[in-house]
């Protein structure tokens, strides 16, 4: 699959994957030819960045705006390293696999997946699992 991905690191967090790790995970979810920003944001841009596009007053794990829908897609996924941080460890998941969670979370969404009904949703969590298990981490929705 032919895609292009810039990774913008906008956070002084320490433990955040390598762009390698973020392309892996990418590419394991795209099935359209794609151009994509990655963007990991530290907690003021993702409240900023929630509260302008979603009316919400917190930040959020992940963000995904969509540009174009038709190939090659292209758009913007934003992770907030400091949710993903406090998430994974309220949740004792590894910090890595919840990274790649999101990152494939966020990639489906450009490609139209959504959760807003339980239908959408089951739908997406299946596909989430099975990119996420294949790329040798646990089930997501699994505690």
């Amino acid at each position: 699959m032919k895609f292009s991905l810039a990774v913008q690191y906008i956070t002084d967090a320490k433990m955040i994957p390598a762009r390698p790790q973020f392309r892996r995970w990418v590419k394991s979810a795209l099935k359209k030819e794609a151009e994509i920003t990655l963007r990991i944001v530290d907690e003021s841009e993702g409240m900023d960045l929630n509260h302008q596009f979603r009316g919400k007053t917190s930040a959020t794990n992940v963000l995904t705006f969509v540009y174009d829908d038709t190939e090659p897609l292209s758009g913007d996924i934003v992770l907030c390293a400091d949710v993903v941080e406090k998430e994974a460890k309220k949740q004792c998941k590894d910090l890595i696999a919840h990274y790649a969670h999101l990152t494939v979370h966020g990639v489906l969404h450009l490609q139209g997946y959504d959760h807003e009904n339980d239908k959408d949703a089951a739908i997406m969590e299946q596909l989430e699992t099975e990119i996420v298990t294949k790329l040798g981490y646990s089930n997501p929705y699994q505690n």
